[in-house]
């Protein structure tokens, strides 16, 4: 504008990519099959001083336990754990500065700008971790599944034959104050499913967030497997896999107690491994061991009841000194404060 002044607007800063935990998604299907995720430009600034409107984002609900990752240098940009957790996994660029800017007393007409910085831009790896407070591990046909759909909601595939389960399966058990635990099926492991054999690793990985690992042991010994070879194997697995989850609370179930020779062999198994096991039916709800099973739950987990209050910790000496320093009103003071002056709002 000659003689007039300059006022070209700046332009509008890129749109984000944002990936947002939620309960309600269970996969990353929806990103297998629509795998390039674009935000929206910015748009140009114009005279008038106009500034440009920012770009449009773009939202995408990922499962809580999604962890992310840059293809090309394996840095880990996220690792959404919780529902409602945002994280701007690509950030829109900065949009430019308009000639407004660049006005000075001895240059009045500018002709000067700034261009828009480009946006990130990156290659993702995104790897799931199921998040759950207790998980399921046993060997095929141990009755995971079955033990699950007892126990929750959950409606697994169930079937006779062993890697029925091909997917990690969650569910919920509730108790009747309403607390809630959150308890996974893992697909069978097989004996080397550390080193890779099978899908083993990608099985593994899925018991890394669970506070309580449940090993499921078929004492009947349907498949001709002796139960306590099944546990020392389990244990060597999980071991290889990651020393450090062997130091997590665990229970031993000792499940198909309703089938022979199961009562013999639970008496074998807690002397070949020193070890204790809970006999359980999962063909059975009414099964004693279930309820106990429940209930062991609860006591090493601990699940807070749903609209439970727990009070603030008590404030030592020291803090509530900290706390009242300052001027102290008095209550003859506080009394005539016009805000409490509730008879006074009343005419009004």
């Amino acid at each position: 504008m000659p003689e007039g002044g300059p006022d070209g607007g700046d332009g509008g800063r890129g749109g984000n990519v944002v990936f947002r935990g939620s309960h309600d998604t269970d996969s990353l299907i929806s990103l297998y099959f629509a795998p390039h995720l674009f935000a929206g430009d910015g748009v140009d600034g114009r005279g008038q001083k106009m500034y440009g409107r920012r770009g449009k984002d773009v939202w995408v609900s990922v499962p809580c336990g999604t962890m992310v990752f840059e293809v090309e240098t394996g840095r880990q940009l996220a690792d959404i754990v919780e529902h409602g957790q945002e994280v701007v996994i690509a950030a829109g660029g900065k949009g430019g500065l308009g000639n407004v800017h660049f006005k000075t007393s001895t240059h009045q007409v500018p002709t000067e700008h700034t261009p828009g910085e480009p946006g990130e831009e990156f290659r993702l790896r995104l790897e799931l971790k199921i998040i759950a407070d207790a998980g399921l591990l046993g060997f095929p046909n141990a009755g995971k599944s079955s033990l699950l759909a007892c126990v929750s909601e959950a409606r697994p595939k169930i079937a006779s034959y062993p890697f029925t389960t091909l997917n990690p399966i969650v569910g919920t058990i509730q108790y009747p104050d309403f607390a809630q635990l959150r308890i996974a099926d893992v697909p069978g492991i097989i004996e080397g499913a550390s080193s890779g054999v099978g899908l083993g690793i990608a099985f593994l990985k899925h018991i890394a967030r669970s506070k309580l690992l449940v090993y499921v042991i078929d004492m009947a010994g349907v498949d001709n497997r002796e139960p306590w070879q099944d546990y020392l194997k389990l244990r060597r697995e999980v071991e290889q896999h990651d020393p450090s989850l062997l130091e997590r609370p665990s229970l031993v179930l000792a499940n198909k107690m309703d089938e022979e020779p199961a009562p013999a062999n639970l008496k074998r198994f807690i002397k070949e491994t020193g070890t204790e096991a809970l006999p359980v039916s999962a063909l059975d709800p009414d099964h004693p061991g279930i309820e106990i099973f429940k209930q062991r739950l609860r006591e090493i987990l601990q699940p807070a009841p749903k609209g439970s209050w727990t009070p603030p910790p008590a404030l030592s000496a020291t803090q509530a000194s900290a706390a009242t320093d300052g001027e102290i009103i008095s209550e003859t003071a506080l009394q005539a404060a016009p805000f409490l002056d509730l008879e006074r709002r009343r005419k009004r």
